[in-house]
């Protein structure tokens, strides 16, 4: 799933192209703002990096707090805790973990598989959706579209740079079947502003109608601390947010500016793809931690789903890359009821089919893609 923060880094999208600005006001722009610009760069260049890192050691010490006291419950375990070494201890709790694992039976490693299926193709859609807008979907086939949008995600979700990896694996793909730059970011905005419009709506669904998923965070901070009823209104407030956009859709509502950036509203049968693929995705990768999850104390599918929404954007936010530490704390935290060695170990599950698996199988056809386009330039290649 793409990193939402890319939604807003496209400005000025009009009839689905980015617009040149004329040379005035290019110059006009870089006299105006150019060095507070560049510090405000420089700043956030530093200020991301710390917080990460942060976000990592935070996570990390609740976490091993968290797994350390599941652990203790056992009182021949916690013998053993109190007296061993720093590496004996990790070994222990890594060895509960493991026998966590071992209890997922094969029914329950099918389905997730199959969830991480129903994901990665709605993840496709996700890229069919943005050339259906930009009206580019014509000579580009299905199977085309899936291996592009498959490799796309697999890199982004464990390298982390979305903008980076992401928008280069696009822009090597699509300009080699005629779209433009301008075509591409258009192209990679949509799919983040899918993906967020998704996260908006099951999240503002999953408040109102399980408001308490939210009191346990109150553990980790007094910010944290809301009743159901706030909670409720904050559900309403989303899915205000997502009608708002839609009916500016229906009526064709001028652009909204925000700051600099303008968002432009799609025709309304794009937005009643995004209202399918988008929570199509999100359900699929939370049907992962699921099926994964033991029956026993498995909290059901709504709340496992809330659990999901918030750690996957916490850790999205934390800027670490695959959210690691950051969206299990998170994780953990909103789902108090569940032991928290299981909890891990079906994080781990997640990990594997969504992030690790999907890594793996796209550097072959990465390599397979560059190796195609080398031999097809060479082919071309004018004689010195």
């Amino acid at each position: 799933m793409p990193s939402p923060s890319l939604a807003g880094t496209q400005a000025k999208v009009r009839s689905g192209r980015l617009p040149r600005p004329s040379p005035a006001r290019r110059d006009t722009a870089f006299d105006a703002s150019s060095q507070p610009a560049g510090f405000m760069k420089r700043y956030l260049d530093y200020l991301w990096p710390l917080i990460g890192l942060v976000a990592v050691v935070w996570s990390v010490e609740l976490l091993w707090d968290k797994l350390k006291a599941e652990a203790g419950t056992d009182a021949a375990v916690q013998a053993l805790l109190e007296q061993g070494t720093l590496w004996q201890n990790i070994k222990i709790i890594a060895a509960g973990i493991g026998q966590k694992i071992a209890l997922i039976s094969p029914d329950a490693f099918l389905h997730a598989a199959l969830a991480t299926l129903v994901a990665y193709a709605a993840l496709a859609w996700y890229d069919r959706i943005a050339l259906i807008h930009l009206g580019k979907e014509k000579g580009i086939s299905w199977p085309y579209i899936a291996l592009c949008s498959f490799v796309t995600y697999a890199l982004s979700h464990n390298i982390g740079a979305s903008v980076f990896s992401g928008g280069m694996v696009r822009f090597r793909a699509y300009t080699a079947k005629g779209l433009t730059t301008a075509d591409v970011a258009v192209l990679v905005a949509l799919c983040s502003f899918t993906f967020a419009f998704g996260t908006i709506l099951l999240l503002g669904l999953v408040l109102i109608g399980e408001p308490q998923i939210l009191r346990p965070l109150g553990r980790l901070s007094h910010w944290f601390t809301l009743g159901d009823t706030t909670a409720r209104l904050i559900g309403f407030g989303l899915l205000a947010f997502v009608g708002l956009y839609t009916v500016g859709s229906w009526l064709k509502f001028r652009p909204l500016k925000i700051g600099k950036f303008e968002l432009i509203y799609p025709r309304l049968p794009v937005v009643a793809r995004q209202y399918l693929a988008a929570p199509l995705e999100l359900m699929g990768a939370a049907g992962i931690i699921y099926f994964a999850l033991p029956d026993q104390g498995n909290p059901g599918f709504f709340i496992v789903l809330g659990a999901f929404l918030l750690s996957f954007s916490a850790g999205l936010l934390s800027q670490v890359p695959g959210g690691v530490g950051v969206m299990e704390a998170v994780f953990l935290a909103v789902m108090p009821g569940v032991p928290a060695p299981a909890v891990f170990a079906a994080l781990l599950i997640w990990r594997l089919f969504y992030l690790i698996l999907p890594l793996v199988i796209s550097l072959p056809i990465v390599l397979a893609f560059e190796r195609g386009q080398l031999r097809k330039n060479t082919r071309i290649a004018p004689p010195p």
